[in-house]
């Protein structure tokens, strides 16, 4: 199975969202589909009777989905950003590798 970047997930959401959908209306799905991934960690985690139709996998699908589109519609560069993001978290928190030296590793395996 090939796998999907970023990069290509926002490329595919703007274009799929590039007319008529807000922000706000992004991020109402997604709070949306939050609350549907509280609900199957609810049930599986028994602390609510289990509907049989839950799926966490689709639910963080979803959540991911609905994420990337907003930072899509608002052209925000998300691998760029979570590299960003993750150096400054490991400096804040003292924590080594970092993503970007994670990757740096990774690409020289392979």
């Amino acid at each position: 199975m090939k796998q999907l970047t970023f990069h290509e997930l926002q490329s595919y959401l703007a274009l799929k969202y590039k007319e008529g959908r807000t922000s706000s209306a992004l991020f109402m799905k997604l709070v949306e589909e939050i609350g549907e991934v509280a609900e199957v960690l609810n049930q599986l985690e028994g602390r609510k009777a289990n509907s049989g139709d839950t799926s966490l996998e689709k639910e963080l699908v979803d959540v991911i989905h609905y994420a990337v589109a907003i930072a899509s519609i608002n052209h925000i560069d998300l691998t760029k950003a979570i590299i960003k993001k993750d150096k400054q978290a490991a400096i804040k928190y003292n924590q080594s590798p970092n993503l970007e030296e994670f990757l740096v590793v990774q690409n020289k395996e392979h």
